[in-house]
């Protein structure tokens, strides 16, 4: 078994046992990429698997693009570690030559379809929960994304229910990226990176919502580190009668009147 810090541990037991991600009797369906978030996800689990209370069955499962990956060694990494995995192949590539028009934005695209196939794996196999790799990183800068180009406030909750029944999971969700990138560097792990993202091959434009977010976070944790600390509290004590949002404040209101 790989090793596996005391803190992402930590982290991920306290989230299972507040928000009750994974219980006894689940069957968890793995996204797995191959990148370095995932695959602190996939050890993090079978480690779970081995010193838990509970029983419970995970599967990784890598879904390629149909644009000639290789991905035979994260197979190879799966079947040393004991970790059941299957490689799902698809035409989702050439599917974007079709859909996607020049210059447009691809990440939704590929992300859409990609947990189509991952929630169709799921729902055949009989899996009742998917878990994702995302980290407290990628929800700061999803709720900074949505917050200033998208009009909305929303960001990546720990477990939410998909209309097809599925409960999806993110186990990493308290967790920052840069224990992630040092879970696979200390453990000399072979990861999947930016080199393999699809849209390298297309004439769109890269996006770069994400990116300028990224930098402000980065900047903004330089003039306080503690600013993650301070979000990831504040995520947790939202106060909807402070905002603009008329059902809410009516209901509010009725309440009072009762």
């Amino acid at each position: 078994m790989l090793e596996l810090s005391k803190k992402i541990s930590s982290l991920v037991g306290r989230t299972n046992a507040e928000y009750e991600l994974i219980k006894e009797g689940d069957k968890v369906l793995v996204g797995f990429s191959g990148g370095k978030d995932s695959l602190t996800l996939l050890h993090t689990l079978n480690r779970m698997k081995k010193v838990a209370q509970y029983d419970f069955d995970f599967k990784a499962v890598t879904v390629t693009y149909g644009m000639g990956e290789q991905v035979q060694f994260l197979a190879d990494h799966c079947k040393e570690h004991g970790i059941e995995h299957e490689i799902i192949d698809t035409q989702i590539f050439e599917l974007a030559g079709e859909k996607i028009r020049k210059n447009s934005s691809f990440c939704s695209f590929f992300s859409r379809m990609r947990r189509g196939y991952l929630y169709t794996a799921a729902l055949e196999q009989g899996f009742n929960k998917v878990a994702l790799g995302h980290h407290l990183d990628d929800a700061m800068e999803s709720f900074f994304m949505n917050f200033f180009y998208n009009g909305t406030m929303r960001s990546m909750p720990p477990i939410y229910k998909a209309e097809n029944g599925l409960e999806v999971i993110r186990p990493l969700i308290f967790c920052r990226e840069r224990q992630l990138r040092a879970f696979a560097d200390k453990n000399e792990i072979n990861v999947i990176g930016d080199e393999a993202c699809p849209g390298m091959r297309f004439d769109v434009k890269m996006p770069h919502a994400r990116a300028t977010t990224k930098e402000l976070l980065a900047k903004l944790e330089a003039d306080n580190p503690q600013i993650f600390v301070s979000m990831k509290a504040a995520f947790k004590n939202f106060q909807p009668s402070t905002f603009f949002n008329k059902e809410e404040l009516n209901r509010i209101i009725e309440d009072e009147e009762v």
